[in-house]
């Protein structure tokens, strides 16, 4: 955790939570062999955060090293919603649960940035995740 993530008292400011499932969704796609870049660039595809609702169960602070998970929970024609959870490591391998939350994704036309069906290799890839 970065000082520039925290508030005055050392705390992880609440909205930063959002950046850090961000990031993370970002790197659970490049594990599934899709970067956002060359989606948009070659499929003209985009993801867009729908909906989210996120619960805070602990703060993190300062300098404290954190996980963040993605867990795909439902895929539609258009849609995919994931579960994050925001976890403290720990040494002993079972960290404290900070916060999670639930997003909903769409996939749209980059160019014209409207709705449009996941295509079918994405599609795949995404359910086997599931």
């Amino acid at each position: 955790m970065y000082y520039e993530d925290t508030d005055v008292g050392g705390v992880v400011y609440y909205a930063n939570y959002l950046r850090f499932m961000e990031r993370a969704r970002t790197e659970w796609l490049r594990q599934l062999g899709y970067d956002q870049d060359r989606l948009m660039d070659e499929e003209d595809l985009i993801f867009a955060v729908r909906s989210v609702s996120v619960e805070y169960i602990r703060p993190a602070r300062f300098n404290e090293l954190l996980e963040v998970s993605v867990e795909p929970l439902e895929l539609g024609r258009a849609s995919i919603q994931v579960e994050q959870r925001v976890t403290r490591c720990s040494e002993t391998g079972q960290g404290a649960l900070l916060s999670r939350g639930q997003v909903r994704l769409v996939s749209l036309t980059a160019s014209l940035f409207r709705p449009r069906p996941i295509p079918k290799r994405l599609r795949e890839s995404l359910q086997s995740a599931c």
